[in-house]
């Protein structure tokens, strides 16, 4: 067969894609309910319980069925159970605010700087052995007058 029949023609694609927006544009759309003020405030499962917003990591270690995860088998989970759970993000500790997060970084970060100094200037030992010195600005000509091949760069007219 021809592999332009099995190719449907830009009009039937264009007629597909407009009758597909207009499908989809009505079928997203909310439904008009005069009983139902706002659809925020509707309880989308009316039976559940309503539990309290509080981490699996604030409640004790032991005394579970599930020890991993702190919980009773039969248990309800909450709505937003993945936020909740012990694998969720980590609360931090009571007392502490951004402004004093932020004093502790940076308290951190000059403590690293402090023994990265203290280290580059008083731990390392000098080197046992003068540098290498060669003459005529680093045997610039006798390597073959190439930039990249210079040494140590010397001049022989003055000296300090």
């Amino acid at each position: 067969m021809h592999n332009s029949l099995l190719r449907p023609s830009l009009a039937a694609v264009r007629r597909a894609a407009s009758q597909r927006v207009v499908a989809r544009s009505y079928a997203t759309q909310r439904p008009s309910d005069p009983e139902v003020e706002s659809y925020e405030t509707v309880d989308p499962v009316p039976d559940y319980p309503d539990l309290p917003w509080s981490s699996r990591q604030n409640l004790p270690a032991k005394g579970w069925d599930d020890m991993l995860l702190r919980r009773n088998y039969g248990d309800p989970l909450h709505e937003q159970e993945e936020v909740l759970s012990m694998w969720g993000p980590d609360i931090p500790p009571a007392g502490l605010t951004g402004p004093s997060a932020l004093r502790q970084l940076l308290l951190a970060f000059a403590g690293f700087a402090t023994i990265g100094f203290i280290i580059k200037n008083y731990a390392i030992p000098e080197r046992p052995a003068a540098p290498r010195e060669f003459p005529y600005d680093g045997l610039v000509k006798e390597l073959g007058g190439v930039e990249e091949l210079k040494a140590n760069p010397e001049s022989l007219d003055a000296e300090d």
